[in-house]
């Protein structure tokens, strides 16, 4: 998904476009990883911008609003937990970036991405770590990433409240972990990850 609003290779000001790659969702137990990227308009600046860990969740829903309404161009790609499952997290987050790339009007000149690792690209690539720190336009695309998410990890709540995902958004806190005892894993659980794995054993 994304907007199609640029569909041209050079903002206002004849700069390259540069996209910001950051992705949600790598540390839980539950759900599918998200990946988003961000082509920030030089011209409409985005106050505010930051690690989405560091802000609250009613801030990252505003500035959520503010990317998509700002920028030259915004996409989501994300692997399920099938893919999860058979690639492992850390290939199934690069397939994620890959795709939010790819779903883009058109591909960046230049990708910038959150972390140490770069996912196989048609463009220039570089990892930048704690970027999402750092970049704005990363900072955008972590902010973006995080908010789908967690939109759709409270959709599987009310598919399954017993989790309570609606309060760890499906991390492996002390009380996901005894939901699993209890009641076992459900469809949406990354059956590789080890917590996961020993409520099958």
């Amino acid at each position: 998904m994304g907007n199609q609003r640029a569909q041209e290779p050079f903002d206002g000001e004849g700069r390259l476009w540069t996209a910001g790659v950051d992705e949600a969702g790598r540390g839980p137990l539950a759900g599918p990883v998200i990946a988003a990227a961000v082509v920030l308009d030089p011209a409409r600046p985005i106050e505010g911008l930051a690690d989405s860990k560091k802000l609250s969740a009613r801030r990252r829903e505003t500035l959520a609003v503010a990317i998509r309404a700002h920028a030259l161009a915004w996409a989501v790609g994300r692997a399920e937990v099938e893919e999860i499952d058979r690639l492992n997290i850390l290939h199934a987050s690069m397939l994620a970036m890959q795709r939010a790339v790819a779903a883009l009007p058109r591909l960046p000149e230049r990708v910038l991405i959150d972390g140490n690792r770069c996912p196989v690209l048609d463009c220039e690539s570089q990892a930048i770590v704690g970027g999402d720190d750092k970049v704005p336009a990363i900072s955008a695309a972590s902010i973006l990433a995080k908010t789908v998410r967690d939109a759709e990890m409270l959709a599987l709540h009310a598919r399954h409240p017993e989790y309570g995902f609606d309060r760890h958004m499906g991390y492996p806190t002390a009380q996901h972990r005894e939901a699993l005892r209890l009641h076992g894993p459900a469809d949406c659980h990354r059956r590789s990850f080890a917590p996961v794995r020993r409520c099958l054993e």
